[in-house]
């Protein structure tokens, strides 16, 4: 695939070779924006675990301080005694029975699911469809609760899920390129530590081994991982 002229012109100004502490790359992230649209900054953080071991398995959530930059799409699925609840809170659809037919056959058009635990046994039968697109609805997440309003207003607040891959990785959207600089280093660092806190018990050696930066289609920056582990 050929370089575009403004990606090669941002690839000039990322040092391979080079650490970057996070104000620098939250700076830098910004320069080397090659999309004429409002980039999404993500962080691609590589851990020291062994993610097919069930004790090494680090996924969590974190409330961002100056949220996504996006606004997430929202679905609760509840008994009728909680959709008033939800529906006062800022959720984009609420409901049961109609919406697992709907996924069922397909529709996957939101970006969270919160679901109160009376329903849980009739979400179960979704797995297949939800797990892979990681939109199944659990108790770690914070997605599976009784209290719906509290749930809707942290995502919609900014709260984010991450969970590693199967290579170590956890990957994460922490604002978009026209954030300042402060707002993208302060979002990261808050994903970061959330990660830091996480760490297993049973992780031997260096546990935060690569942290890198990137806008949508920006090359990556490499973070000085001495420096965010303090």
């Amino acid at each position: 695939m050929s370089l575009t002229k403004k990606r090669k012109v941002a690839n000039t100004k990322v040092d391979k070779n080079k650490v970057y502490s996070l104000k620098e790359a939250a700076s830098l992230v910004k320069e080397i924006n090659c999309t004429k649209f409002d980039s999404s900054v993500d962080l691609h953080i590589r851990l020291g675990v062994d993610p097919k071991k069930a004790d090494q398995q680090v996924r969590g959530t974190v409330s961002l301080p100056h949220g996504t930059g996006k606004t997430k799409r929202v679905l609760v699925l509840c008994t009728p005694d909680k959709e008033n609840d939800a529906k006062n809170a800022g959720a984009d659809h609420v409901g049961l029975d109609e919406f697992i037919t709907k996924i069922e056959s397909g529709w996957t058009d939101i970006d969270v699911i919160i679901a109160t635990p009376s329903v849980m046994p009739k979400i179960g039968k979704l797995g297949k469809v939800l797990g892979p697109r990681n939109l199944m609805p659990n108790p770690k997440t914070g997605t599976v609760t009784n209290d719906v309003a509290a749930a809707v207003n942290e995502v919609k607040g900014g709260k984010i899920a991450f969970k590693v891959d199967k290579a170590g990785i956890v990957h994460a959207s922490i604002g978009r390129v026209s954030f300042d600089t402060n707002k993208i280093a302060e979002n990261s660092t808050e994903l970061i530590n959330a990660i830091l806190k996480l760490k297993p018990t049973t992780a031997k050696g260096t546990y935060l081994k690569g942290v890198s930066m990137a806008s949508t289609m920006s090359p990556g920056i490499t973070l000085d991982t001495k420096l965010l582990s303090n």
